[in-house]
């Protein structure tokens, strides 16, 4: 048996006269759909697989869906005779222009075999002379093909080898998806070895041998992952290179190579090359290592793939970068801009090459980390960050956690080069090359969008919701520089079978111990409206956000409007929300300027006053009044003596239900006159400076913001709350006992949280809260009368899905906002994941739910 070894991203062309096989030979090795045939090509376009005349248009179709194949990264097989260079060459470039190896597989059988296979076909209806002409063809091509462009040749010369071989699908090298860390990510190190040390302790890796070679190990497993350009202006390049070099062999790091480490391995070949940019400060260090370790060293740097795809495709690492369209792809394209990035053609002021920012325009969905080109902090831009934190020029050495995304960075001991281009350029010239951080630019958050977030993968964003978004931010919001996070919607739990109940905690405890959570807690559901509130201690902190001389914070609603329309009433209500804060000592526990909070602000009228007056009122007195008209009008034929029994009772049932509406909607008419009239209760605490605090439990929320109401319980309002054992049937019990206190005396209901802020369960991200309103409450949402029998049947076919989907993919798009702003992220990296949360608001969904 012979293997047949193909990359599993490639386009197999076969190649062989007519009778030679290929159809069953592709058939048995390629699955149908992976197989393009020229003999199909002309039946599509002609109606007949064998009329030549088509055989142009065929080629046209069958080079258009392998184009369509290759793009969307999948394997194409070419089942055609292929023995002319000129057939050729178009599968040729299409391999290069989607970046795939092309593999040639040659069945070169003998003519009369070929003859009389023909034979025995009666499509076949060509003479002996074509055949001929074809085997004569692919003789000639046979030693060409490498030099025509082939990566891999493969000849099987009888019908035993062509029955003999099996064909084995490679992953490219590049193609570590599998891997899916953690991972530390080190930007270029250029030789410093003391600042790699004094990174890696920091990490938390730690010395040790593995057969004999030394390495640095985590003690959690973790993997280094080095962007390369290891070497060059630094002190120590030969120590660097025996740490990466005994870590890779260990198995505790990746490397890349960098376009200096290229150079080198061409000077240590003998090449030709210049000693510049310190390259001969590092050759003079290697003369004085053992000729052994040199060769080992042109041996490892010779054999570093261009980049890695790790962590299922989620993540990109590339020493210049890498655009989406190259990823994961192999070609002598994708190697140099892994190595160089891409170019103008031009030079600067310092005689350095004009780049082309490539990550400008990146909309990719995988995270790309990279470095080569120096930078004075990490550079966020898109889905990617630049770590190249230029330490041998006196900056720093930097490495980025994955998947948490944190960046530890460790300061050079000193400058050990001089930069061509100065690392910090001069305020004028970096103004003009970067792109100011709180700049928004239409482009960001407009058309189909695909964001990507750490809890929940990609999320997409559809060109419509992403319009309907645009118009509610552009015209109602509050200033974007304020709008760090939007709370997502909730999902209801499932619909109960309790009499006249379509909601009931038990059904939200099952779904919760169904996902393996094992204690929740449960939050009174106030009646208000949903709030984030941002509060800053002083005018200095507020900068945080806004020039000087403006707001010292922004309180607005779920979809980013602001709730106040009285400036004075908004003054004084942030006087004393500030005040509390200092009072309970929060700056100084947190060692923050401001801080974001998740909250209800009640009355719910201070939103929806309007709703109040037009819908809920007007409906709630016109069933009153006609149920006191309709009862009297029965009573009356009743004391005639009229058969209405069966209808006045249906009526005062009516009755009874129009009185619960009204006491229901009338709880929402708060008046709102002054600051006294207003109740604020915290729930999350969202945010303070560096930290977005979802590892923290909700006990810690409540408890904490508990502390903080005290502070002013004539404004702030702490949230009741409950603990819940699940397993406990006594503990669930008393969960339940409360919330039919809550909405027996006309309360909306609770929340049912898991006690993690973002719970995981076996299949990833799993709801992270959901309410359970009580009956007399749900009568406002779904009508005086639809507790009854024939109504609610009905209403219990409502479907959750789609709300659950939104639930989760906008919560992890709010959380996506606050960490990357309290990572100091540029505002328009934070704006995109809120304003994804404002434009998933606009997909259909029941309103009701």
């Amino acid at each position: 048996m012979s293997t047949i070894t193909i990359p599993e991203l490639s386009l197999v062309v076969l190649i062989g006269p007519s009778g030679a096989g290929k159809s069953t030979f592709a058939r048995r090795h390629f699955r149908p759909t992976e197989i393009l045939s020229s003999d199909v090509c002309r039946g599509l376009v002609a109606d007949d697989e064998n009329d030549q005349a088509a055989t142009g248009p065929a080629f046209e179709v069958l080079h258009f869906i392998a184009a369509k194949r290759l793009e969307g990264r999948r394997l194409v097989v070419v089942d055609a005779t292929n023995v002319q260079p000129a057939a050729r060459q178009p599968l040729l470039a299409l391999a290069r222009e989607y970046h795939v190896l092309p593999v040639a597989i040659v069945l070169d059988l003998p003519e009369a075999l070929c003859h009389e296979r023909n034979r025995d076909r009666p499509d076949r209806t060509f003479g002996p002379h074509v055949v001929r002409r074809q085997a004569q063809e692919l003789r000639r091509s046979l030693r060409h093909l490498r030099r025509e462009g082939f990566r891999y040749v493969y000849t099987l010369s009888s019908p035993e080898e062509i029955a003999a071989a099996e064909i084995e699908r490679q992953p490219l090298w590049t193609n570590r998806a599998a891997d899916h860390g953690p991972f530390d990510i080190v930007g270029d190190v250029h030789g410093c070895f003391d600042e790699l040390t004094e990174l890696l302790d920091t990490l938390g890796y730690q010395p040790c041998e593995a057969d004999g070679v030394a390495t640095r190990r985590h003690p959690a497993g973790r993997k280094a992952v080095f962007l390369g350009d290891l070497i060059d202006r630094g002190p120590a390049t030969p120590a660097v290179l025996r740490l990466v070099m005994g870590m890779v062999a260990a198995g505790d790091a990746l490397c890349l190579p960098g376009n200096h480490d290229v150079k080198l391995v061409r000077k240590l070949k003998g090449r030709d090359v210049r000693l510049t940019y310190g390259l001969a400060e590092t050759v003079a260090q290697l003369e004085a290592e053992p000729a052994e370790f040199r060769d080992e060293v042109c041996r490892f740097l010779d054999g570093l793939v261009s980049h890695y795809l790790l962590d299922g495709g989620k993540l990109v690492v590339a020493h210049a970068g890498l655009t989406e369209e190259l990823q994961g792809r192999a070609s002598g394209r994708v190697r140099d801009f892994a190595l160089y990035g891409e170019t103008t053609g031009e030079t600067d002021e310092f005689g350095l090459p004009v780049r082309v920012n490539w990550a400008a325009g990146y909309r990719g969905r995988a995270l790309v980390v990279y470095g080569h080109t120096p930078v004075p902090e990490p550079a966020w831009l898109n889905e990617t960050v630049n770590i190249d934190t230029g330490c041998a020029f006196g900056g720093s050495l930097t490495a980025l956690r994955y998947p948490e995304r944190e960046l530890v960075s460790v300061p050079a001991r000193r400058v050990y080069a001089e930069p061509v281009r100065p690392l910090r350029p001069e305020p004028a010239a970096a103004a003009a090359s970067a792109r100011p951080p709180d700049l928004l630019d239409l482009e960001d958050v407009s058309g189909k969008r695909i964001l990507t977030t750490r809890l929940q993968g990609s999320v997409t964003i559809q060109a419509e919701n992403a319009a309907a978004a645009l118009e509610v931010m552009s015209r109602f919001a509050v200033d974007p520089r304020w709008l760090i996070y939007l709370p997502p919607t909730m999902s209801p739990s499932e619909t109960s079978r309790r009499p006249e109940l379509l909601e009931h905690p038990e059904e939200a405890f099952a779904y919760y111990r169904q996902q393996g959570v094992e204690r929740v807690i449960v939050e009174e559901k106030h009646m208000g409206s949903r709030a984030v509130l941002i509060a800053c201690r002083d005018e200095a902190a507020a900068r945080r956000f806004v020039p000087e001389g403006e707001a010292l914070g922004a309180c607005y609603t779920r979809t980013g409007r602001r709730f106040f329309q009285d400036a004075a009433l908004e003054a004084a209500f942030f006087r004393r929300v500030r005040a509390a804060l200092t009072a309970a000592g929060f700056w100084e526990r947190f060692a923050t300027g401001w801080v974001a909070l998740d909250c209800e602000l009640l009355p719910w009228s201070l939103k929806a006053r309007e709703l109040i007056e037009r819908q809920y009122a007007p409906v709630g007195a016109a069933a009153e009044a006609g149920m006191a008209a309709a009862l009297a009008a029965l009573g009356d034929a009743a004391g005639r003596g009229l058969g209405v029994q069966p209808l006045l009772e249906r009526f005062q049932a009516r009755a009874e239900a129009a009185r619960r509406y009204g006491e229901v909607y009338r709880r929402y008419e708060w008046p709102v006159s002054g600051l006294a009239d207003l109740r604020l209760a915290p729930f999350h605490i969202l945010a303070t400076e560096g930290a977005a605090h979802i590892d923290r439990d909700h006990r810690w929320h409540m408890e904490t913001l508990a502390e903080f109401c005290r502070a002013d319980d004539g404004l702030l309002l702490a949230t009741p709350w409950r603990d819940v054992e699940l397993a406990d049937d006594a503990s669930r019990a008393a969960a339940v006992a409360w919330w039919e206190k809550l909405t027996g005396r006309g309360g909306e209901g609770m929340v049912v949280k898991p006690l993690a802020f973002a719970p995981k369960g076996e299949h990833g991200l799993i709801q992270p809260a959901i309410k359970c309103r009580g009956r007399e409450y749900l009568r406002i949402i779904y009508g005086l009368e639809y507790t009854l029998p024939d109504q609610l049947e009905r209403l219990r076919a409502r479907r959750l899905g789609h709300k659950r989907s939104l639930a989760l993919r906008e919560f992890a798009l709010g959380i996506e906002a606050l960490e990357r702003f309290t990572r100091g992220e540029p505002l328009y990296r934070v704006h995109e994941c809120v304003f994804g949360v404002l434009a998933l608001e606009s997909e259909p969904v029941d309103p009701r739910l």
